[in-house]
């Protein structure tokens, strides 16, 4: 992986223990990574990770009592909070586009095969988001379907303040992530260099107090709802 000294410490929630079974087995196998503790709930999960402070947390979007998403928010309310990376089975966008909001790193299908798993953790693990173009797109699409009405009423007036600090460029440059273009693809319809293109990204990173892309995307499309 890289010069990372430790392993990146985990803990997996999930209510079923054949998952967490095998998420463990994948993960323990590799060298740069190890699994700390399991959870089967959301209340297990805040004990668990109070003990052993992991810097990743895979957290299961939906499970019994206490779900993924009051979960996550709980967690990352805290100073040095776990980066979150959800699990999810695309059937609950709802408690996902929640999560992203609340500022989880990103999601990865239950079923994706173990090795793009392995690098989501580890992307995860370094700060950085794991969505594709095409998988923000669709996280987006959630976002404007009937049953997210609530989100979108919620926050289409705060949004609408927040995107009025940005420029004319940094908007532009905000709704293009919103259409779920990577850097290259902005560039080309901006007519601009890759390179700005990153450092308006980051300009919307700090002026909208956001964690990742998705969150941006998310704010765009609820203030022009």
């Amino acid at each position: 992986m890289d010069s990372r000294r430790d392993p990146v410490r985990i803990v997996i929630v999930d209510d079923e223990q054949l998952v967490r079974m095998a998420l463990r087995l994948v993960i323990d196998g590799e060298p740069d990574l190890s699994v700390v503790a399991e959870a089967a709930d959301g209340d297990a999960a805040i004990t668990v990770v109070n003990e052993h402070r992991p810097d990743v947390v895979l957290m299961d979007v939906r499970m019994p009592g206490r779900d993924g998403l009051s979960t996550t928010r709980e967690l990352l309310a805290r100073p040095a909070p776990p980066r979150v990376l959800m699990l999810t089975t695309f059937d609950s966008d709802d408690l996902v586009l929640g999560a992203l909001h609340a500022g989880a790193l990103g999601f990865v299908l239950k079923d994706t095969p173990p090795p793009h798993i392995l690098d989501a953790v580890r992307t995860v693990a370094d700060g950085n988001p794991v969505l594709s173009p095409a998988a923000t797109a669709r996280v987006i699409a959630a976002a404007t379907s009937p049953r997210s009405s609530h989100v979108r009423d919620s926050s289409r007036e705060a949004a609408r303040q927040q995107l009025s600090a940005l420029t004319e460029r940094e908007l532009q440059t905000a709704r293009a992530i919103a259409d779920g273009l990577g850097n290259p693809e902005i560039a080309q319809r901006l007519h601009i260099s890759i390179a700005t293109v990153k450092a308006h990204t980051g300009n919307l990173f700090a002026k909208l107090a956001v964690e990742n892309r998705v969150q941006i995307a998310l704010l765009v499309r609820d203030a022009e709802e």
